[in-house]
């Protein structure tokens, strides 16, 4: 499955074993910074729990979360924001894997981080994270019943937030029999609702798309495909928006690559990617002037140009999700003017020992009131691995009640044991 209940960002558990427990415990300080409405920093002392089993491909558990202790003003309070929820309670649950895409059903619940749903003209490169006060844990589903295949997502499993799915059907099973090639040509449909009832207030928005892809070039290693889709807003008249593309994945033993170019048109407040990696924030308060919610806003009709490319890499072709490179970028630059892109890499030296992981967002890029996020993360290992230091740090957007962002900092280092070595 797309995700893996196991993993952290620096997990070593084998998968070689039947069950491979894994123990950790993190303990670092962390500020909130403000950077502009000049209140007082926050200083925390952080405890970070984690216990990790890995059942294999198929069956994997992850839990933990970060507690945060207030450092000062007399009193260590646990961070009231971290759990003022009950969503806020699903971020024990790091992954919970069931099943696989090998198997007829698949469950999979936990964080997400870069999540696509299926064509990803809806959800694409989505972020449940992006809110710092907000911490769910959401989830996907898969399932397939002879041509038919099924996805269906929920950004947070303990409240009425971001919910739908995408159904796809493999035509050429059904037109030319169970022995033609799988997923060569297929026809999907899908549709997203947020209710806007967790993680803080905002309108309820439904989009739904319609989506074909043709697989042009099969050989051992490297497939192509080419691709169209449309989609709208229901109950909206004249919101919609057109797709044609292409798209091609190469794998080799120690490397695999995956790109994507797609010509876009958009018109009536209808975009593709809506619910994307920046959705979290704009939910409250898109990029712009209008100072409205996303489901408000309108966005501009024109065209875009967007591209995608992710990369992985490993000495030895190791395929599990530890490698010594990792690379994930996306670009959108608009007819309009306005250029959005979004990226991540995650490098590992030194034999694995010293870990290095940097990530950034900017939308609304060429227009006033640009968005911009970074983060960036080292881990370095010692004492023969037991004992690691941590050091962390970025850019944060905090929602307020009355819809707007407050723009803050944080900063980490500390240290953590575990038996992974």
């Amino acid at each position: 499955m797309r995700g893996d209940a196991t993993a952290s960002t620096d997990s070593e558990a084998s998968a070689s074993s039947s069950w491979s427990p894994l123990a950790r415990l993190e303990v670092a300080t962390l500020a909130f910074l403000p950077r502009s409405d000049g209140t007082e920093a926050e200083g925390f002392v952080q405890l970070e729990p984690t216990l990790i089993l890995d059942g294999g491909p198929e069956l994997g558990l992850n839990l933990g979360a970060p507690v945060r202790l207030r450092a000062w003003d007399g009193a260590n309070r646990v961070r009231r924001e971290d759990w003022d929820s009950l969503s806020d309670w699903g971020q024990w649950v790091r992954g919970l894997k069931l099943g696989s895409d090998a198997t007829p059903v698949g469950v999979w619940l936990g964080a997400l981080e870069d999540y696509s749903l299926l064509s990803a003209h809806l959800v694409r490169r989505y972020s449940n994270r992006t809110n710092p006060d907000y911490h769910p844990a959401g989830g996907f589903l898969t399932g397939t019943a002879g041509p038919l295949y099924t996805e269906a997502f929920a950004s947070d499993v303990l409240g009425a937030r971001l919910m739908g799915a995408e159904v796809a059907l493999d035509v050429g099973r059904v037109v030319f029999g169970a022995g033609h090639p799988r997923g060569r040509y297929t026809f999907a449909v899908s549709a997203m609702r947020d209710w806007g009832r967790a993680g803080g207030s905002a309108p309820s928005v439904t989009l739904a798309h319609l989506d074909g892809t043709a697989v042009v070039l099969r050989r051992p290693g490297l497939e192509a495909h080419l691709l169209a889709g449309w989609g709208g807003r229901p109950g909206i008249g004249g919101a919609w928006g057109a797709v044609l593309g292409a798209g091609a994945d190469a794998v080799a033993p120690t490397w695999d690559v995956s790109l994507r170019l797609e010509l876009r048109r958009q018109h009536g407040g209808f975009r593709q990617g809506f619910f994307g990696p920046d959705y979290e924030l704009a939910r409250f308060q898109p990029v712009g002037s209008e100072g409205v919610p996303l489901a408000s806003s309108r966005f501009p009709n024109g065209y875009s140009l967007q591209t995608e490319a992710r990369v992985g890499w490993d000495a030895v072709g190791y395929r599990g999700l530890q490698r010594h490179l990792m690379l994930s970028l996306s670009v959108e630059s608009f007819s309009w003017g306005r250029l959005d892109g979004d990226g991540r890499v995650a490098v590992q030296l030194l034999e694995r020992s010293l870990e290095l992981a940097v990530k950034g967002l900017g939308v609304g890029m060429g227009q006033a009131g640009a968005r911009y996020l970074g983060a960036a993360e080292a881990r370095w290992r010692i004492m023969e691995g037991k004992l690691y230091a941590v050091a962390t740090g970025g850019t944060l957007l905090f929602p307020e009640g009355d819809g707007t962002l407050r723009p803050g900092v944080f900063a980490s280092v500390g240290l953590g044991v575990d038996n992974a070595r």
